[in-house]
């Protein structure tokens, strides 16, 4: 043994590379794998947004009305019944917001256009003064080298039209391809999920279900967490507007409402909106008064919603949440922005899981489901090995 540790020292003396480079040199290529793995995924799924889009978001919505048709099974309703209940239920409350929003901004265009002409005059006059200057003259001007601008640019508007028409098409796949994910995962869900188990080794069958199981369980909390929340931050600011009097309360609710589910921003924007419309037509003191109220909602949403209905199932650090935002709004825009922390979120979760299965008791009786199926497959003709690999 003093000869092999003798012999060994010879060789690390002999050995130019230090074993600390070596360990750098190791690390680093591990981390490139890493980076480059989840660049590629990146890019393919750019390259596929007008499906991954779609996808993502009839997932979501599948994470909340999947536990709302289970429990209504678990009630003894009929499985077709409870999907059809769910689908209803969902399509009109839609149908009515939509119905809401188009009854008050038919009702408040009279005095919308009026409050705008005035707004404009008194932005003439302000433009007017001095350091500024803009007399109604330049004014004039301005606009009359604008319509030159769009006559000069109308075939690039023509081709821009024909990209919005073009736009509009790919909304309506998105549209069905949202409705087909969701409606799959009311009536097959678990079907779905035990087939793409399969797929996989069986001896990996195990870390993919606690994965899985562990992904489905943060993403179902997460959703229902930010819809508490967001209608919370709707209600709140919305009922502050319609006490001030602020035009469109409604619209106003609604996109605070979208808002929330993109952490920290969406609150940001939607808070603007409100003010920017309270100062537009009811003065700065109104808009004081609405900035204060809307501070004061994103505060008991982030000192008392947030820790006391998360508590520790979404655990997802702030920074994360930031960086995450900002990145999926540089490379996919809003969708990006809007899909990045759930994403994140269920990732964190799915790593976690895997890494430990057998903590998770659930997955365990899941992983038996699965072996189950595989034995009534293999009783079926299938002549397997029970250490044979899928």
């Amino acid at each position: 043994m003093l000869n092999d540790s003798h012999d060994s020292m010879e060789r690390n003396r002999d050995d130019p590379i230090p074993e600390g480079l070596k360990l750098g040199a190791r690390f680093t290529g591990y981390l490139l794998v890493i980076v480059a793995g989840i660049t590629v995924a990146g890019f393919l799924a750019l390259q596929m947004a007008e499906i991954v889009i779609p996808f993502l978001a009839g997932l979501i919505l599948s994470a909340l009305l999947v536990p709302l048709s289970s429990f209504l099974q678990r009630h003894r309703w009929p499985k077709w019944l409870a999907v059809v209940t769910v689908w209803v239920v969902v399509l009109g409350l839609l149908a009515g917001l939509v119905l809401l929003i188009t009854f008050q901004i038919r009702s408040e265009i009279p005095a919308i256009q009026k409050q705008v002409a005035t707004s404009l005059d008194a932005t003439k006059q302000f433009l007017a003064t001095q350091p500024l200057g803009l007399t109604e003259a330049k004014l004039n001007d301005l606009v009359t080298s604008s319509g030159q601008w769009l006559q000069d640019n109308a075939a690039g508007l023509g081709s821009g039209a024909a990209e919005v028409g073009t736009t509009a098409a790919h909304i309506v796949e998105g549209v069905i391809i949202v409705l087909f994910v969701t409606l799959f995962a009311l009536i097959d869900g678990k079907g779905i999920w035990t087939w793409a188990v399969q797929i996989w080794p069986r001896k990996s069958h195990q870390r993919i279900i606690a994965a899985g199981d562990a992904g489905w369980k943060t993403l179902s909390s997460f959703i229902r967490i930010q819809l508490v929340v967001a209608a919370t931050d709707a209600v709140g600011i919305g009922l502050g507007a319609l006490i001030l009097g602020v035009p469109l309360a409604v619209p106003i609710a609604t996109v605070v409402f979208l808002g929330a589910f993109v952490p920290f921003v969406g609150a940001i924007i939607g808070g603007a909106f409100a003010v920017g419309l309270s100062l537009l037509f009811n003065g700065w003191i109104h808009a004081v008064i609405m900035l204060g109220i809307v501070i004061l909602v994103q505060q008991i949403e982030s000192h008392v919603l947030q820790p006391w209905l998360t508590g520790s199932r979404v655990k997802i650090h702030p920074l994360a949440v930031i960086l995450g935002v900002t990145a999926g709004a540089a490379l996919a825009g809003i969708a990006g922005a809007f899909f990045a922390v759930p994403v994140i979120a269920t990732l964190n979760s799915m790593f976690r899981a895997a890494k430990n299965p057998l903590t998770d008791q659930s997955a365990a009786s899941a992983h038996h489901t699965v072996s189950d199926a595989e034995m009534t497959n293999d009783s079926a003709g299938n002549d397997l090995e029970p250490n044979e690999d899928r």
